[in-house]
């Protein structure tokens, strides 16, 4: 299990403007790593790095596709919806919202119910 990541962590990741360019790109559409470098504009070494920051806080997935040719290659696609980011109390407060599918969404529902 991956170990919680400290707000400082979060917040200079959602700070690092490659990050947040990368993030825009693939928020509209998924895409493979070598399209990433050319439609931001960065060198495929930035692209590997920040995608795998931005996966260490799970704000981006990772998908097996195959091409036409049968070659196998991943795509990757924006994990959230948006994060919040609140003051209270001296102390700063993260929230990221996660996209959900409908059947974890259900279950969370469920658990949820289950547990008043």
């Amino acid at each position: 299990m991956a170990r919680e990541r400290s707000i400082e962590e979060v917040l200079d990741t959602i700070g690092d403007k490659h990050a947040r360019t990368v993030l825009a790109a693939i928020s509209r559409q998924p895409r493979p790593a070598k399209e990433l470098a050319a439609e931001c504009e960065l060198s495929l070494p930035t692209i590997y790095r920040r995608l795998e920051l931005l996966q260490e806080h799970d704000l981006v997935t990772e998908a097996t596709a195959v091409a036409e040719d049968g070659n196998h290659y991943n795509v990757y696609e924006c994990n959230f919806d948006s994060t919040v980011i609140a003051l209270k109390d001296d102390e700063y407060q993260v929230r990221i919202y996660r996209k959900e599918n409908v059947p974890d969404r259900f279950s969370r529902l469920w658990d949820d119910l289950a547990g008043e």
